[in-house]
């Protein structure tokens, strides 16, 4: 009797044991955050809280205001505070932020107006919150003996340019005035800096330029810009994604507050400006002057009508070429992608 109540109570015990060990497992997975949330994990008993463990920002040598962002570190400082940390990624070009945004690898990306257009209309889920330029960084440009003098001297020719970019929208609105289609010429895809080196080594007859390559191009090689018309140009844009913003708002309008006092210093420290953007893209004084001084305005952030107007402006040429669907409401995409409630609070405020 006593040996079968010894074995019994052995049982019992490591039945006991075994619940005690299973019920503390299933504690400790319920109560620990979820994997790639990005959320501080809550106390046992508290409600959640909507704080990622990391912003992230692109930086471009097209958005100046960027560059000053991160060589002050502002934004660090103040996301310490609740222990966030913040990734820089370089973008190239507005069709590598947008892949970038596109791809959850960035929370923050620099585009032009009419890029971030295309890629709201074709399902990338972003929303435009803040104007951080409004330059005139693209033109049509060839090199300097070419005979290339007009927008209708491209029929037949080779033009380098980086499609979804506001300089390959810019190039389409230009043949598009003198009644030419991308038929026409034969567009050769290459990013901003490889354009700009196709076109000084003669791969190609023209390229639709973006600042700061153009500018360096004019100023090192005599390159000449044979097309220019701000007005076919949108603005830059900085734009989030709509998942992050509705997650964390109060991130966002952290995000604008720092690149308010990022612009706000570049404006009334433009010599300091230039050096920053010198040291960023390693560009020379005459390069950065010409793309800083007579190219690029930041003296406004706020996002709205105007901006609005402006991109829906090429949303015909667009759709002449098939980059947008027939089928798009330019509109309602405009006015879903535009969200203006993030910098009037930061104005406010």
């Amino acid at each position: 009797m006593s040996k079968w109540f010894a074995v019994a109570t052995r049982r019992l015990l490591l039945f006991f044991i075994s619940g005690l060990f299973l019920a503390l497992l299933v504690n400790a997975c319920t109560n620990s955050a979820s994997p790639g949330t990005g959320t501080t994990a809550a106390s046992p008993g508290s409600s959640p809280t909507a704080v990622p463990t990391v912003v992230r920002l692109d930086y471009a040598y097209y958005n100046p205001v960027s560059l000053v962002l991160k060589e002050k570190g502002w934004l660090e400082e103040d996301l310490a505070k609740t222990n966030i940390k913040v990734e820089w990624v370089l973008s190239q070009g507005s069709n590598k932020a947008l892949e970038f945004l596109n791809g959850s690898s960035i929370d923050f990306g620099s585009t032009s107006g009419a890029s971030a257009l295309i890629a709201k209309a074709n399902g990338n889920p972003i929303k435009s919150i803040y104007v951080y330029s409004k330059p005139e960084w693209t033109a049509l440009v060839t090199t300097a003996n070419s005979s290339i003098q007009k927008v209708a001297d491209l029929k037949g020719k080779k033009v380098a340019a980086t499609r979804g970019t506001d300089p390959f929208i810019f190039l389409l609105r230009a043949l598009d005035q003198v009644g030419l289609t991308t038929k026409d010429v034969e567009i050769v895809p290459l990013p901003h800096a490889d354009g700009k080196a196709a076109l000084e080594k003669g791969d190609v007859d023209a390229w639709a330029g973006l600042d700061p390559f153009m500018a360096q191009t004019e100023v090192e090689k005599g390159s000449k810009l044979f097309f220019r018309n701000p007005k076919l140009i949108s603005q830059g844009f900085l734009n989030v994604r709509d998942a992050f913003a509705k997650q964390y708002p109060e991130q966002v309008s952290q995000v604008l507050t720092a690149y308010e006092k990022a612009r706000k210093w570049a404006i009334a420290n433009p010599s300091e400006l230039k050096q920053v953007v010198i040291k960023a893209s390693k560009l020379t004084e005459a390069v950065a002057t010409k793309q800083l001084e007579e190219r690029t305005d930041i003296s406004n952030s706020s996002i709205g009508d105007e901006q609005k107007a402006v991109i829906s402006a090429a949303g015909d040429v667009l759709k002449k070429s098939g980059v947008i669907e027939d089928s798009v409401d330019v509109i309602t995409v405009v006015n879903n992608l535009i969200d203006p409630q993030y910098v009037a609070k930061v104005a406010k405020s």
